[in-house]
């Protein structure tokens, strides 16, 4: 499906508010801002929001263990998050929170529609009680063997090793996460979205959207075993929205967390300086598009169970779910005591952002393979690639313009045929992106970086400059250079978008979108060359490892 010259609604998995992100949580980020900087960088229509997962048990055990109401906790993990967010340059349109005004209208008002449309049913149900704590357990509070392919220590209600969903009830040897106690069951009346009743339509609407082949093959493999209805409600204590008529009742906090979309996206349209129309993106039969951007672990969530509540509350659907994997650190799973579970802070407190955006860049391919962030190779990737091809080709050509020339370029381009070649890589560029094939768009990048400085290498202007006579010469190779410099900007602007602003403020030209690929530079003043970036020094990811420990 393209989903090119459509305007878009995109969004990402939304972090759940009682603990700091880490950079492992940033990979689908700054996919999704990457993605959403290349559509705007072409002139696309797109809004990109986000919110914090601010209901749940978790939240709620938590604050009561440190002593602070749920709300306040959910707070100051809300405004954490959008700091985190901000300062690695992920560039929401809007940050918001599921514990809204907003949200809570939309929920009770996409329940009435589910209960109108025959959508949902009451169920009396056996579920694992604390008798210590006195009080039911949730599903990520109940661990044991997954029923399904045995994997131990799993949570409640999905395996992490095989994908599959089941009951807590249904797993083998169960704990209780807070007492440590092995639950009894006790009966709840609960109601469940008939999720069953939406496998046709579920079926059908996955040929439909832009998905992955592992993704629709990992649904697939879902359908095979059958879709089984979803409850979507919780007993008290909890801290959610409560169901309207139920004095003990609360909704399930994966029907409220995904309406936080629209609920981010309604706040934005209400926002006075905005004039962006909520129901043209929320409508059934919008053109609009709607893009999840989500990590692999909650595949179920957003492909079957989401789109079959908006199906009943006659909502639009999803029209693309990108999928990335998992992060490991030096070939393992992230770990405290190897210092690898890496705080987003921790890193910002050591390292520059675009220097983690560049290298996950490189490394994404579009699909939801799980990528290693090795940290020799981080070391010397970002020195190779980013220090030395491409900012090396400003500052080679630099110091000759601000010195020898007053700051002016020629008003000739040297190599006619090496500019156009690089104009022209434009196409096959945007389509690496609009594919998130990321990796392939960074090292044609870097490929187009080596012919430019393999360019320079062959006219040697810091030898022709010591000959008055081929001073014009010096002058006409460095424009040449700065305005291959200039395109290769414009091709990263969506991975490293300070580094490219400061490029820009140093050629001393507005800001640039992609159509700019086809101009070029002559008779025009830059300004003094100052080091656009720094290199990555081992000494700051040592200390970064040491500070996580």
């Amino acid at each position: 499906m393209d989903i090119a010259q459509k305007k878009l609604l995109v969004t990402n998995a939304l972090p759940y508010a009682n603990d700091s992100i880490h950079i492992g949580h940033l990979v689908g980020y700054i996919q999704a801002d990457i993605w959403v900087r290349f559509q705007k960088l072409q002139g696309t229509d797109c809004l990109y929001v986000c919110a914090s997962d601010a209901h749940g048990t978790p939240i709620m055990l938590r604050a009561e263990k440190i002593g602070v109401d749920p709300e306040e906790l959910a707070n100051e993990y809300t405004q954490e998050h959008h700091r985190d967010f901000k300062d690695f340059l992920i560039n929401f349109d809007n940050y918001y929170t599921t514990h809204s005004k907003e949200n809570q209208e939309l929920i009770e008002e996409i329940f009435s529609k589910l209960v109108k449309n025959n959508r949902i049913e009451k169920q009396i149900i056996e579920q694992a009680f604390d008798d210590k704590e006195q009080m039911f357990l949730p599903d990520r509070y109940v661990r044991g063997q997954c029923p399904e392919c045995g994997a131990e220590d799993q949570y409640g209600d999905s395996c992490e090793d095989c994908g599959s969903t089941y009951k807590p009830t249904d797993l083998i040897n169960p704990i209780s996460v807070i007492s440590g106690n092995k639950p009894s069951q006790k009966e709840s009346e609960h109601y469940f979205l008939k999720l069953k009743d939406s496998e046709s339509m579920l079926k059908e609407w996955i040929q439909t959207i832009d998905i992955h082949p592992s993704v629709k093959s990992k649904l697939n493999e879902w359908f095979t075993t059958g879709l089984k209805n979803w409850d979507i409600s919780r007993d008290d204590p909890y801290f959610g929205f409560k169901i309207p008529g139920e004095d003990d009742k609360y909704f399930y906090v994966w029907l409220d967390a995904p309406m936080g979309y629209f609920a981010s996206l309604k706040n934005l349209c209400a926002q006075k300086e905005n004039s962006f129309d909520y129901q043209s993106y929320v409508d059934p039969n919008s053109e609009n598009q709607l893009i999840h951007f989500i990590g692999k672990d909650i595949i179920y969530f957003h492909a079957l169970f989401w789109p079959a509540v908006l199906d009943g509350a006659e909502l639009k659907k999803p029209d693309g779910i990108y999928v990335n994997g998992f992060l490991t650190v030096n070939g393992k799973k992230m770990s405290k005591s190897r210092g690898t579970m890496i705080k987003v802070r921790t890193y910002l407190d050591h390292l520059n952002p675009e220097y983690l955006r560049y290298y996950y860049a490189y490394k994404l391919s579009g699909g939801m393979d799980d990528f290693d962030l090795d940290t020799n190779d981080f070391f010397d990737r970002v020195n190779s690639d980013l220090v030395g091809k491409c900012v090396n080709i400003a500052s080679r050509c630099a110091k000759f313009i601000n010195d020898d020339f007053n700051n002016q370029l020629s008003g000739k381009i040297a190599d006619q045929e090496l500019l156009s070649q690089f104009q022209q890589s434009s196409s096959s560029i945007a389509t690496m992106y609009q594919h998130r094939e990321f990796g392939r768009a960074m090292r044609a990048i870097m490929s187009l970086s080596d012919q430019a400085n393999r360019y320079l290498d062959k006219e040697k202007p810091w030898i022709l400059a010591k000959d008055v006579a081929k001073k014009e010469q010096v002058q006409e190779i460095c424009t040449m250079g700065l305005n291959l410099f200039r395109i290769l900007m414009i091709y990263l602007k969506p991975v490293v978008p300070a580094i490219a602003r400061q490029a820009e403020a140093f050629l001393n030209i507005d800001d640039q979108h992609w159509s700019d690929i086809n101009q070029s530079l002559i008779d025009h003043q830059i300004n003094s060359y100052e080091p656009l970036l720094t290199r990555l020094q081992k000494e700051n990811i040592d200390a970064m490892i040491d500070a996580s420990k």
